[in-house]
């Protein structure tokens, strides 16, 4: 979440995804991720066992019958950037955010999942790469106008962040799984 004073908007990704699961009693047989060594009494529990909640997705098949992906079962998009005005509560604007690569050409604008949030600055613009399609992106905080995009290798995993130079230039910087991405700004 990030909130800009100059607009009162506050925006924020979302995503819709089910997932089932809950907090149980940690077993000792368990697989909790960190294998048996977490000091935490308690840890995730789904459908499918001790560990990650499960996801409700159906495949997605090319036209030769090969599995290529897969998608929520719930009607898109699956994942959002919102703006909400903070003094009235109106939801300014909301776009799609994230493409789903393995739908066919012109469905792909689909929203994706993902856990970063966005950042806000002083110029108008919010950066996120909160999204599963490993892409870095810039939108008007006024219209959501998407204005800028970049693929990079992995998935945007953390909240951008914006820092100004020693030679005066504003950076846009996020971690991307394990690497750092550095963007300057005009």
């Amino acid at each position: 979440m990030a909130a800009d004073p100059k607009t009162a908007y506050v925006y924020v990704q979302t995503h819709d995804a089910a997932l089932s699961g809950w907090v149980e009693k940690k077993r000792p047989d368990g697989n909790y991720g960190s294998g048996n060594r977490s000091p935490q009494p308690y840890d995730r529990g789904s459908v499918d066992g001790p560990g990650p909640y499960h996801g409700f997705a159906a495949p997605i098949k090319d036209a030769g019958g090969r599995t290529i992906g897969s998608a929520p079962c719930q009607k898109p998009p699956w994942g959002r950037l919102w703006a909400v005005n903070a003094n009235t509560g109106e939801i300014a604007w909301q776009v799609p955010l994230g493409l789903n690569e393995a739908l066919p050409p012109g469905k792909q604008n689909a929203g994706a999942t993902g856990s970063a949030g966005p950042i806000v600055t002083a110029g108008g613009l919010v950066f996120i790469g909160a999204t599963t399609d490993s892409r870095f992106r810039a939108f008007d905080s006024r219209s959501g106008k998407e204005l800028w995009v970049t693929k990079l290798e992995r998935n945007v995993n953390a909240n951008p962040i914006t820092y100004r130079g020693k030679n005066g230039k504003q950076y846009v910087a996020a971690i991307a799984t394990d690497s750092v991405v550095v963007f300057a700004l005009p």
